[in-house]
C-alpha cells in the first residue's frame, strides 16, 4: 500500500509527464505534494490499490483520466474577484470597443477560459447588463477543464458564503433568494454558453472582443504559456483585449500582444 500513498520518483515523473502532454499543467519537485495529495483522494475514491494500477488505468480511460485531470486542478474564484479589472472592464474597454473600435451595435463576445464555478463570467455578464446600452448585446463562453466545477456553474447556485463581494443592487436585481443560498436570474445564464475545454487544444472559437483568463497560465510552464497565449491571439478579434491574472505576465513571452496600462488595471490587447 505504501506506493498508493507515496509517489516514487519513477511514478512522479511518469505522472508529471502524462499531466503535461494531457492538459500543459506543470507539477515540479515543488508542487510534488499536492499531486499526491490528490492521487491519494482519487485513489481512495475509485478503490484502486497503487498509483502504477491507476496510471494504467488513466492511460487507456479518457473519461477517467478527465476526472483526474479535474481532480488535480485548483479552482480558487469568487465574484468580482480583482475588482481593478472590472473597473478596467467597465471604464475602458467597453467604452473603447463601442465608441472607437466597433462603433455600429452589435453582439460583444467574451470568453472567460477557466472559468471554475462560474463567478468570473457571472460577474461579467452583470457588469455588462448594468453598463451596455440596449442597443448593444453581449454573449459569453466560459470554459474549464474541470466538469464538476462547470456542473456547479451552469447550476447557477451558490451558498450565502460564496456571494460574498457582490454588490447589494447586483444581488436584488440579477440573484433570486432560494433556500440555503442564492440562484443566479435565468436572463444572466442564458447569456452564458458553459463548455469543456483543454486550453492545450485549439478551442474552435474566433472573433472574442474580450478573452478573461486569469490565474491559469501560472500553472504553465514557459512552452505550454506561450501555446496558449497564442492560440488567444488566434481566436480575439482585431483591437481586442485580453486579461491574465495580476500576478502573471507575458514579459519575455513571444507573443504579439501589447502591454496596456489603464488608470484601474494592466492588461494586454491585440491592436491589429
Amino acid at each position: 500500500m505504501a506506493d498508493a500513498i507515496f509517489l516514487n520518483d519513477t511514478n512522479f515523473e511518469l505522472y508529471r509527464a502524462l499531466i503535461y502532454a494531457e492538459s500543459g499543467i506543470t507539477f515540479t519537485p515543488t508542487n510534488r505534494s499536492i499531486l499526491e495529495s490528490r492521487l491519494k483522494e482519487r485513489l481512495r475514491e475509485k478503490n484502486i490499490a497503487s498509483v502504477s494500477e491507476y496510471l494504467d488505468i488513466i492511460r487507456k480511460d479518457r473519461e477517467e483520466l478527465k476526472g483526474f485531470l479535474d481532480s488535480i486542478t485548483t479552482n480558487l474564484t469568487r465574484f468580482f474577484r480583482n475588482q481593478a479589472q472590472f473597473d478596467a472592464l467597465e471604464k475602458h474597454v467597453i467604452p473603447e470597443i463601442i465608441n472607437n473600435i466597433r462603433k455600429v451595435p452589435g453582439t460583444i463576445r467574451v470568453w472567460s477560459a477557466g472559468c471554475s464555478t462560474g463567478e468570473e463570467p457571472y460577474t461579467i455578464a452583470m457588469l455588462l447588463s448594468e453598463i451596455l446600452p440596449k442597443v448593444w448585446n453581449y454573449e459569453i463562453i466560459a470554459s474549464d477543464l474541470s466538469l464538476k466545477c462547470l456542473m456547479t456553474a451552469k447550476e447557477g447556485f451558490y451558498a450565502e458564503s460564496r456571494i460574498v463581494g457582490i454588490p447589494d443592487n447586483y444581488l436584488a436585481k440579477y440573484f433570486v433568494k432560494v433556500d440555503g443560498g442564492y440562484k443566479i436570474n435565468a436572463d444572466i445564464q442564458s447569456k452564458i454558453k458553459f463548455d469543456y475545454h483543454n486550453l492545450k487544444n485549439e478551442s474552435g472559437q474566433r472573433n472574442f472582443d474580450v478573452v478573461f483568463c486569469r490565474n491559469v497560465i501560472i500553472y504553465f510552464d514557459e512552452a505550454a504559456q506561450t501555446s496558449v497565449i497564442n492560440r488567444f491571439w488566434d481566436a480575439m478579434a482585431s483591437k481586442s483585449f485580453l486579461f491574465i491574472g495580476h500576478s502573471e505576465s507575458l514579459f519575455g513571452m513571444d507573443t504579439k500582444f501589447e502591454f496596456l496600462k489603464t488608470e484601474w488595471a494592466t492588461l494586454y490587447c491585440k491592436n491589429i
